[in-house]
């Protein structure tokens, strides 16, 4: 229980100041958006890194050579706990915006930082907007902002790690339009951390592997097609390698 106290109380500290940040945040947009961002993205990530921390996570990173550095990508990765944002966005080496559902848009201070980091807020009921949500992470990889989709659309709780939820087709236009890079991500054991034993954080060893990129244009015309299945199937056999390991 200590370590979900920690966590808790670091969360709600880090957003209460973030209040002064937002408007210092807001001040150097104004003069210098580009520096703006950056330094939304490293406050963010070291909260999320003093978070990991304080959950006692033990985290082991394969690949991580095969994410490039110097243009935007499309993250796509399977998802098990809200620990999976914490430990990816604190290794971006970009600006990276996250597909959220709807509703996180309505979570106090939280959605400012989201909003200052490109993040797009989907609205799974509405065909529409869903739409413009995905033309705007096209728009976003456009210029130059990595996008992660977690193309479950919720998290996975079944026992085994490897039996991911099918894929929503839908996010991967952002690559198929834009021929961005895609890298496959696998997650493994990190509902170990909190959701196997709620309301307990407890510390435990997880996985993360990058798997190597791809364009859409490299694929064969069938792969491309079901361009959402191929793709899980590269992130079930790193899943099934680093669960048996």
């Amino acid at each position: 229980m200590i370590r979900l106290l920690l966590v808790a109380l670091f969360l709600i500290t880090f957003l209460i100041l973030s209040i002064p940040m937002f408007f210092i945040e807001w001040l150097i947009g104004k003069k210098n958006p580009a520096l703006r961002d950056i330094s939304s993205l490293r406050i963010v990530q070291w909260a999320f890194k003093v978070i990991l921390w304080l959950s006692g996570c033990r985290l082991t990173v394969i690949g991580e050579e095969n994410v490039p550095a110097d243009e935007a990508v499309l993250y796509i990765g399977n998802h098990r706990s809200f620990f999976d944002t914490v430990i990816t966005y604190a290794r971006c080496p970009r600006l990276t915006g996250y597909m959220a559902k709807k509703e996180t848009e309505k979570v106090p201070l939280l959605s400012v930082w989201m909003r200052f980091l490109y993040c797009l807020f989907l609205d799974r009921d509405d065909i529409r907007q869903g739409l413009k949500t995905i033309l705007a992470g096209i728009d976003h990889v456009k210029n130059g902002i990595s996008i992660c989709v977690f193309p479950e659309g919720t998290r996975s709780t079944g026992t085994d790690q490897a039996e991911l939820l099918p894929f929503k087709e839908g996010a991967f236009k952002i690559s198929t339009k834009t021929d961005c890079p895609i890298v496959p991500f696998a997650l493994t054991n990190t509902s170990a951390i909190f959701e196997d034993h709620f309301p307990f954080i407890k510390s435990t060893q997880v996985t993360l592997e990058y798997g190597k990129p791809f364009r859409p244009s490299e694929l064969d015309k069938a792969d491309k097609k079901a361009i959402g299945a191929y793709t899980r199937n590269v992130i079930i056999e790193m899943v099934k390698k680093n669960a048996a390991g």
